[in-house]
């Protein structure tokens, strides 16, 4: 175990993702290994309880009872003379009464040898394990650390694996849960939509902009190389809120004018986005401003402000650009397909009532 270990510390020593990667541990250290043979023991009328007070109290130490000593209670300890348990050739020296009465000597059941161990029992999940600590380096996300260690564990001898504990396990998880989490997100806020305008138009209208913000969140984080992690999906579901807000000032107000000045579906959509863009280019690039230090920051934590950053601005960046275009668009092909569906229903009602 402690060469595996020892062959990832010296593999994550040389990747650049990696920094101050360390054992929290011990190293091995001579130890001497007592094997019991079970069979002697019984055959020479031994109680196996017997021998395990005798090998603490001849080694270790044993409790027996207290006594007063000046109206204080104290402990008493018995243990072996520091002459009998000083090399492991005294262990030869120590004898264990069996039940006949007789005095067996350990070497008759008994055997010893030097080994290598940890002087410390590690495990974990009830497996044996050693305890690596690290951080990514500067420059690298920790899900990059994340994927270099990895990486360097599939190439360890067979046997051998890797777990997460901490924040790592916690990120792990909820990196495996972020699809699931997207999606339930997307179909909250089209439930919401729908039962807020009573129509199923205006919510495929402003969620099929949301793509638009995403987009522009993922290139702006690949062209500056950082990674995907949980910063940056707080950032993606900021930009989804944001794209979504920018869509439903044009989509809400192009409905009023079809529905209420009888305007055609494409007019309303033209002049819904010729009466907004005023006010989406303003709060968005208020927006971007009030971002843009999360992005360009330095000194501590600033790894998690890029993210969060570069993800926002990216994302409102285009979902602006390409909202004033695209909305509208969506718009007229959504509503104009809900209103001739809607007339060839009504078409087909007439048309079996006469």
């Amino acid at each position: 175990m402690i060469q595996a270990r020892n062959q990832l510390l010296a593999e994550a020593a040389k990747s650049p993702a990696l920094n101050m990667v360390r054992p929290n541990g011990m190293n091995d250290e001579p130890q001497f290994q007592i094997l019991i043979d079970d069979e002697k023991v019984q055959a020479l009328k031994l109680s196996m309880s017997d021998v395990d007070n005798i090998m603490s109290a001849a080694w270790g130490s044993m409790y027996v009872n207290d006594f007063n000593d000046r109206g204080r209670v104290k402990k008493v300890y018995i243990q072996g003379e520091p002459g009998s348990r000083i090399s492991p050739q005294d262990f030869d020296k120590w004898y264990v009464r069996n039940s006949d009465g007789d005095m067996v000597s350990f070497a008759s059941f008994a055997t010893g040898k030097w080994i290598y161990g940890s002087p410390k029992l590690e495990q974990y999940n009830g497996i044996s394990a050693v305890e690596i600590l690290g951080e990514p380096a500067p420059g690298y996300s920790s899900g990059d650390a994340m994927k270099a260690i990895e990486d360097i564990a599939a190439r360890l001898p067979e046997g051998f694996h890797i777990s997460w504990t901490g924040l790592s396990f916690e990120e792990r998880l909820s990196g495996s849960q972020a699809p699931a989490l997207y999606a339930l997100s997307l179909l909250i806020v089209f439930l919401c939509l729908a039962a807020l305008y009573e129509s199923w138009s205006i919510p495929f209208s402003v969620m099929l902009v949301v793509p638009l913000g995403v987009l522009g969140a993922v290139c702006a984080t690949l062209l500056r190389g950082l990674g995907n992690d949980v910063f940056f999906q707080v950032g993606l579901l900021t930009t989804i809120g944001l794209s979504a807000k920018n869509a439903i000032l044009i989509v809400e107000f192009a409905r009023e004018l079809h529905e209420k000045e009888g305007l055609s579906i494409k007019e309303a959509a033209v002049e819904a986005a010729r009466v907004r863009l005023r006010p989406i280019i303003m709060t968005s690039l208020a927006f971007v401003m009030g971002v843009i230090p999360l992005a360009v920051s330095t000194g501590a934590s600033s790894g998690s402000k890029h993210a969060i950053g570069t993800g926002v601005v990216g994302g409102m960046i285009t979902a602006t650009i390409l909202a004033i275009f695209y909305i509208p668009l969506f718009y007229m092909l959504i509503a104009g397909f809900f209103s001739r569906r809607n007339k060839k229903s009504s078409d087909k009602t007439e048309a079996e009532q006469s």
